[in-house]
């Protein structure tokens, strides 16, 4: 009635290796078709964890190959960003992907920087959103669980103060309003939106969450000239998301993917094409 609790798996699981597994021996001994039954259950096992847990293994193997074509489409994709303006580009993987970038004049040798650069790297970054919206629909039928996904922007026009650290060979985010960067980044996947009574991120849809209407303004234009193109539909959402701990006042733009547009871009083409030739391998 109340379904499975955390820790209820872990309580099985031993229950099934310390009482019932020492057992199966004897058992086996009464019959062919008692021993075809423990044989049967011995090849259920995961070989690795000793456990029986197929729908997770079909849900992770689903997630990985999620996560790996969309990682190899960004690393393909932001080869040709770098030609828009060199940056700091960062993919980190868990049950899904996250993208960051990080351009400014610091980042540059010469310290040449413009706004437009910056532009032109937010109106790529949709783009490719979009097409990562279309491959994983495109890939969702060929999966053991045919698992929906979502995207989510997060507009950041202040500037932040990173530094590079030696230790951990990666970006850091410093001072007090970056730090509140970094809650935002973790937190707003979960928001609720309608009084809430709906998460913000919903399949087949790209939610750009953001603090100032200007921010706004700017990614409306980005939304008119891909609904041109014919990535994005009609019509555009503007929601106020309901207070997380820590941060208020924050609202985000919603609009549908155009998942069922004639033709995919070359490159989402080309990546399926890829992937389909690993899986029959």
């Amino acid at each position: 009635e109340e379904g499975l609790r955390s820790g209820d798996e872990m309580t099985m699981n031993t229950f099934f290796r310390m009482e019932l597994e020492p057992a199966f021996e004897q058992l086996a001994m009464l019959g062919e078709e008692v021993q075809q039954a423990v044989q049967a259950y011995y090849s259920q096992l995961d070989p690795q964890y000793r456990m029986v847990h197929k729908q997770r293994h079909a849900y992770e193997q689903s997630v990985l190959r999620i996560n790996d074509s969309v990682a190899r489409f960004l690393d393909q994709e932001q080869q040709h960003a770098q030609h828009i303006f060199p940056h700091y580009f960062e993919k980190t993987c868990t049950d899904g992907v996250e993208m960051m970038i990080y351009a400014g004049a610091s980042m540059v040798e010469d310290g040449n920087f413009d706004l437009l650069y910056l532009r032109n790297l937010r109106l790529w970054q949709l783009r490719v959103t979009c097409e990562v919206a279309r491959l994983c629909d495109a890939l969702k039928s060929s999966l053991s669980v045919p698992l929906e996904t979502t995207h989510l922007i997060l507009v950041q026009n202040t500037p932040l103060t990173v530094r590079f650290s030696e230790i951990e060979r990666d970006f850091i985010v410093e001072g007090a309003y970056n730090i509140r960067y970094e809650i935002m980044k973790k937190r707003i996947d979960k928001a609720l939106v309608n009084d809430g009574t709906e998460r913000l991120t919903q399949p087949g849809k790209i939610a750009i969450v953001y603090s100032h209407s200007e921010e706004a303004r700017e990614y409306r234009r980005y939304i008119e000239f891909l609904q041109y193109q014919g990535y994005l539909l009609e019509p555009v959402e503007d929601l106020a998301l309901e207070a997380l701990q820590g941060l208020q006042g924050l609202r985000a733009l919603r609009v549908s993917v155009d998942l069922r547009s004639p033709g995919l871009p070359q490159a989402v083409n080309d990546l399926l094409q890829q992937d389909a030739k690993l899986i029959t391998a």
